[in-house]
């Protein structure tokens, strides 16, 4: 379980900037989570002050009991925290079979690493001995690191706007990922995403705006609210029902 306790995030920005205002926040087990609300709102910076990759200016974080705050980011994935960044790193010389290796900590066997790769529908033998750099498409290489953080088995999986830069067929085929994790991981999903495929396939959702939590709730609470409207939310599906990228 995630508990958030007033947390805080400020920015030095012509003066101090506050993103993330006194969130409190808990995410449970086995739940898919997608947190939504307009750009500038503080999604992404949550999920990085989740994450590690940034350290609140405030408040606490608790993960499984154990206050996480002040531990690293190679400290929390050591504890079960896996993170998906919005644009995946790319690693000039490193195959897709070092990168899931390094995922693991662990000698991967070759037929281990396939079927990490059969899980997020990529064909493992023409993808286990490529290099992960500039040659993958964007839908490829978003599939390659969902594919790591199912390696790691993280307790907490978090994905930051997976949807963003891909193609209508790679998203489509990124839903079918998700809705396999869903039913078949043992831990928890957190999702930053304005897609309304995505957060239909949600336990809850969470909206975000202006650093603060406006709406928590249930799918079927939450969602009809954000439909119809002139939100995000809205703008971004009708991208992709018109076969645009976001």
């Amino acid at each position: 379980m995630l508990v958030l306790e007033n947390l805080s995030f400020d920015v030095e920005e012509d003066g101090t900037k506050e993103i993330i205002r006194e969130m409190n926040l808990t995410i449970g087990d086995r739940k898919f989570v997608v947190i939504t609300g307009p750009n500038g709102g503080g999604k992404s910076t949550l999920a990085k002050l989740i994450a590690g990759i940034e350290q609140p200016t405030a408040g606490r974080i608790y993960f499984d009991g154990t206050d996480i705050t002040d531990m690293s980011i190679t400290e929390r994935a050591q504890n079960g925290i896996g993170f998906a960044f919005q644009q995946p790193v790319k690693f000039k010389g490193i195959t897709v079979l070092d990168l899931l290796r390094l995922s693991t900590g662990e000698n991967l066997s070759v037929s281990s690493a396939c079927q990490f790769l059969s899980e997020v529908g990529l064909c493992a033998k023409d993808y286990i001995n490529r290099e992960v750099n500039a040659s993958l498409s964007g839908g490829e290489l978003k599939r390659i690191e969902i594919a790591t953080v199912i390696a790691r088995n993280a307790k907490l999986a978090i994905f930051d706007e997976p949807e963003a830069g891909i193609d209508l067929w790679s998203f489509q085929n990124l839903i079918q990922v998700f809705e396999r994790m869903r039913e078949q991981t043992d831990g928890s999903i957190l999702i930053i995403s304005h897609q309304e495929r995505i957060l239909n396939i949600a336990d809850e959702i969470v909206v975000i705006s202006g650093g603060k939590i406006t709406a928590q709730g249930s799918r079927d609470d939450i969602l009809p609210t954000l439909l119809g409207s002139d939100s995000a939310v809205d703008a971004c599906a009708k991208l992709y029902q018109d076969g645009g990228a976001v």
